[in-house]
């Protein structure tokens, strides 16, 4: 007879807990049942690792600005002592928790002499892959002990097929380790699901990851209120996990940050509270875009699951966990408040989409009865798995939709302007640049954390103005480039060294170039098609010829 109850003396294990008068007395049963589990799960994190690794360094494309601007740059100026902080740090609305992981890797280069130009390049997404590798163990972990080894099987092949964990979960963003952060958080908690003994709870540790992922991303809090209302509901002992481990773990977790950003900002800053006000009492994001609010729902999410989707909503009906699927519309519900919104900022459901798109994939299976003879003993039967031509077909179409999309968005869409800061920084390591222009929209490429080189740069400053209407100098080149371009000449006291620019833009410049004695250098390829700006098929370097 088997007893289920909610433990109520001990708050690590606060949770369902199964109790089965048949279990195994014996010990030894149990612990080399605990050897096997620790040896699996060995095997696939360095499976998990193994692949991140290739993933890693097959990115060559650039995505969105925060990969270098809001982590690599930071961490660089805070271990080399250059590099540019954008407004976000002047402001106070960035924590420094996320950079700090990044300076620890760069202070060992530093410390190592390792810290050349290709290393420099490389390493942030090689220490990614790590922590990405961890959140694939997790969710294989979560789905073994939601549905079983088969779902969790199924689940893992999802994460790794998919086109956009592909592409963006190596990458240096705050939501790339806010994503790891919720899978693992989402494992340790009781009202998620039912322990085990390969898979017990421990709420503490779920509210510890859940308070470090809202210090990475204090959005974050979007899920973990979710998740911290639906506890309440259930635990019974509801004010020893309010008094004695939401408020005490949260109030360490938020002193440890402050402190930290105390440290750096050399003021006590709330990120936070900071963060709050600019981005929901204010909607300062929509200075960056805004979307139509079912966005996420008809267009972002869907583009992200991609061809998984249909797979997603049919596990979401079989499955039967309504917990699980609420989390992922109260998410995407609450970001479609928002006027800016961003692929990447619903990142952290996309594995529990691609959960429930395993729970289908392992439904397809049929398990054939089959008899099994062995020497000098009596026949008996055994289920063997067997595919079905229905299965065969999903995983084909899966791979043939999602391998190509991956590689082409990783090896080939937007990689000139990466391409061109790698260049850079090989010829800067070389002594043969002096100064660079970026005359291109603001944050097109890498800064700093990719030339490693301390010589004068200058971009297109595109920091929101507190004056409505007021064109920044991003806006105000793609308006007149030629224009801007002249006025910005007419007050230098010694022209750049090195101009960098879109092909679109050169077109107009081209004269202004030549008369000034730049020469074309090098060409690199971009892309494709245009994204949300005129086709910027490649990006040129200019050098001058005078220097």
């Amino acid at each position: 007879m088997e007893i289920r109850k909610r433990k109520n003396a001990d708050g690590d294990g606060d949770g369902a807990a199964s109790v089965n008068s048949g279990d195994d007395p014996n010990p030894s049963s149990d612990s080399s049942k605990s050897s096997r589990v620790t040896r699996s799960t060995r095997r696939i994190f360095l499976s998990c690792l193994a692949f991140r690794v290739v993933n890693a360094l097959l990115i060559q494309t650039y995505f969105n600005p925060d990969e270098h601007w809001q982590s690599l740059e930071v961490a660089h100026r805070t271990v080399f002592g250059y590099g540019y902080l954008t407004w976000e740090w002047k402001r106070g609305i960035r924590s420094y928790l996320h950079p700090m992981l990044f300076a620890f890797l760069y202070k060992v280069l530093h410390l190592t002499g390792l810290d050349t130009p290709y290393v420099m390049s490389k390493a942030p997404r090689l220490m990614q892959s790590v922590l990405s590798a961890v959140g694939d163990l997790y969710l294989y972990k979560l789905s073994d002990a939601l549905y079983g080894e088969n779902v969790a099987t199924w689940s893992l092949f999802c994460q790794m097929a998919n086109w956009f964990m592909f592409f963006c979960m190596n990458r240096t963003f705050s939501n790339c380790l806010e994503t790891v952060l919720t899978i693992m958080g989402l494992y340790y908690w009781p009202c998620i699901r039912d322990p085990s003994k390969a898979h017990p709870v421990n709420r503490k540790w779920g509210l510890v990851i859940a308070a470090l992922a809202c210090a990475v991303r204090p959005t974050s809090a979007i899920i973990w209120l979710y998740v911290g209302t639906l506890e309440l509901f259930l635990t019974p002992n509801k004010v020893k996990f309010v008094v004695l481990e939401v408020i005490p773990i949260g109030s360490l977790v938020l002193g440890f940050t402050c402190l930290l950003d105390r440290m750096m900002y050399g003021s006590w800053v709330i990120v936070p509270l900071n963060f709050l006000k600019f981005n929901f009492l204010s909607s300062g994001g929509d200075y960056y875009g805004t979307h139509p609010w079912h966005w996420y729902f008809s267009q972002g999410f869907l583009v992200m699951l991609f061809t998984f989707t249909p797979l997603s909503i049919a596990g979401i009906i079989k499955s039967k966990d309504k917990k699980l699927s609420a989390l992922i519309l109260w998410v995407l519900t609450v970001y479609s408040l928002l006027g800016h919104k961003e692929f990447r900022f619903v990142l952290p459901v996309l594995p529990i989409a691609l959960i429930f798109s395993g729970y289908a994939l392992a439904q397809m299976e049929a398990s054939v009865p089959s008899s099994i003879t062995k020497k000098k003993q009596v026949p008996r039967k055994k289920n063997i798995v067997k595919w079905s031509p229905k299965l065969v077909l999903s995983v084909l179409f899966l791979l043939v939709t999602n391998v190509p999309m991956a590689l082409y968005m990783s090896l080939f869409h937007q990689r000139g302007t990466e391409d061109a800061m790698n260049y850079l920084s090989e010829e800067a390591y070389k002594g043969r640049i002096k100064s660079i222009l970026f005359l291109m929209p603001c944050h097109s490429t890498p800064y700093y954390s990719t030339l490693h080189s301390n010589i004068p740069m200058q971009f297109l400053d595109c920091t929101p103005s507190e004056e409505k209407g007021r064109f920044d100098e991003s806006d105000r080149f793609m308006m007149d480039p030629l224009g801007f371009a002249s006025e910005l000449a007419g007050n230098w006291s010694e022209p750049p060294s090195h101009i960098v620019l879109f092909a679109s833009e050169e077109t107009k410049l081209r004269d202004f170039i030549i008369q000034r004695s730049f020469k074309e250098v090098k060409r690199f390829f971009h892309a494709h098609f245009k994204v949300d700006r005129d086709l910027q098929s490649s990006v040129v370097v200019y050098a001058n010829i005078e220097e």
